[in-house]
């Protein structure tokens, strides 16, 4: 009896070594893979940190040497530059107009994609087919092209240099693609759970909104920090449509705070930290949908 316990612990020390073994092998393997992703991740983190810092350092400071002097003291932080932005003629009510040109505009793309998704998914017209082929077609269209026909009509409709505009012309060069998305998120949703609904009465407006909509809440959540960041970091729409109306987003203003010889570049730093404070409070807010919404689909059963 001795002799077959002495047996079964030499075969578990053996079996125990052989997992280590393995595990220890398995990592080595993704150990390449690894690397790589803190590579990059050091390449985008790394200047960001450098901006951050610079952001609280005096001009001479920045002018005497590298941001990475300050992680050892003497740090010499200051909130000069950001007092120096916000004084700025103008800084403050764009960063406003920025919130109210990017909330509205995000609301509105969304609320016509996720409709328009359902439709193309799970509602039967005439030339259904065609016209999401033509908005799936429309995705290779370039902005740059659009640009002179839309501001000759938002001037014939006395739009042009107004935020509605603004929103508008969003809306119309984010739809397809969001139109798209959905549709597909959409159309893998289990079909007899519509298919009970619509046996017990509920209209497409009922399916809609609750059904489709609570299911779909991934993938909108997903789309809402795209389409946030997407908005928000916007300097070629905001410039073209609202020219130089009052009403410029805070992305129109950082453009113009160097001069032409390069004057005022000290501000920078601050002004992209500021212009980068809202978008990462969303996406951390919207971080575990965004999860979702990416992996949804990824596996099935």
């Amino acid at each position: 009896m001795s002799a077959e316990r002495v047996t079964i612990r030499q075969a578990t020390g053996v079996a125990g070594a052989v997992s280590i073994l393995d595990r220890f092998g398995y990592r080595l393997q993704r150990l390449p893979l690894h690397l790589v992703i803190i590579i990059f991740c050091a390449v985008w983190v790394i200047p960001t940190i450098g901006m951050m810092i610079n952001s609280f350092r005096a001009l001479p400071d920045m002018q005497a040497a590298g941001w990475w002097t300050t992680l050892f003291p003497p740090h010499g932080f200051t909130f000069a530059s950001y007092q120096q932005v916000l004084a700025i003629e103008g800084v403050v009510p764009s960063i406003g107009y920025s919130i109210l040109i990017t909330i509205p505009a995000t609301v509105i793309q969304l609320a016509i994609a996720t409709m328009g998704a359902y439709a193309f998914a799970w509602m039967n017209f005439p030339g259904r087919n065609l016209f999401f082929i033509v908005i799936v077609g429309l995705m290779v269209v370039p902005i740059q092209m659009t640009l002179i026909p839309v501001l000759q009509f938002f001037k014939f409709v006395h739009l042009s240099g107004t935020i509605p505009a603004v929103w508008l012309a969003h809306s119309g060069y984010g739809l397809p693609f969001e139109v798209f998305l959905l549709r597909n998120y959409l159309g893998g949703l289990p079909r007899e759970i519509f298919e009970s609904a619509e046996v017990d009465g509920a209209g497409h407006s009922v399916r809609f909104l609750r059904i489709a909509v609570p299911m779909t809440l991934p993938a909108i959540a997903s789309l809402v920090i795209f389409v946030f960041l997407g908005i928000w970091n916007d300097l070629l729409v905001a410039l073209t449509y609202l020219g130089v109306s009052p009403y410029r987003p805070f992305t129109v203003v950082i453009a113009q705070l160097t001069t032409s010889f390069g004057g005022g570049w000290q501000f920078l730093t601050a002004a992209a930290v500021m212009q980068m404070a809202l978008p990462l409070a969303v996406f951390i807010f919207l971080q575990r949908y965004f999860v979702r919404g990416v992996t949804a689909g990824s596996v099935k059963g």
